[in-house]
């Protein structure tokens, strides 16, 4: 971002960086990792590059975010899991705050010609579950994931809602949405 001038226009932002269930670490800003990666850092990229977006529209912004959501809360008390850290809630939160996120900004870029919407890919064969150790174990390697592999994503399938919210014609308009299986659904009550 030294040289936002590099490039006349920016037409579609993908959010993408992410950990998932990793143990407790904090960035080098001392935010607590999954919120740091999955959340902080869209967030900061994003408002940097507002203003290119704007002189660029109609562009898109898309948030990956997680089923996950439906999970989360907004710990405001201990909004950095200083006191008590659980890696599911903390990425659950990460990924409520991508909705959160989301919602409000397309409000506020009403009438911008940028949009912005939320994505969940998936269950995807990446490195993304590389801390659950539940996936790591001897039992699970034998007997779970055969009967998992059915459900999990190439990355290939799994950049498919991604793919859908930045280029679907029929979409260019809408904003404040959640896909998923390139369809929109409903969030849940706690990031309306």
């Amino acid at each position: 971002l030294r040289n936002k001038e590099e490039h006349k226009r920016l037409d579609v932002l993908i959010n993408n960086a992410g950990v998932m269930r990793c143990p407790h670490t904090k960035t080098k800003e001392g935010i607590e990792l999954q919120l740091g990666v999955n959340h902080m850092g869209h967030f900061l990229l994003t408002n940097l590059l507002l203003d290119k977006l704007k002189s660029s529209a109609p562009s898109r912004i898309i948030n990956v975010s997680s089923v996950a959501h439906h999970r989360g809360h907004i710990n405001k008390d201990d909004l950095n899991s200083e006191s008590y850290y659980d890696e599911a809630a903390a990425y659950s939160q990460s990924k409520l705050a991508n909705l959160l996120f989301t919602k409000e900004l397309a409000k506020r870029l009403q009438g911008t010609g940028v949009t912005v919407n939320a994505v969940h890919p998936g269950i995807v064969d990446t490195e993304i579950i590389r801390h659950m150790s539940f996936f790591n174990s001897t039992f699970s390697a034998i007997f779970l994931k055969p009967l998992v592999w059915m459900f999990v994503k190439s990355p290939r399938q799994g950049a498919q809602t991604t793919v859908y919210a930045a280029l679907e014609e029929s979409i260019k308009n809408v904003t404040g949405k959640y896909f998923v299986n390139c369809a929109e659904e409903e969030v849940a009550v706690q990031s309306r």
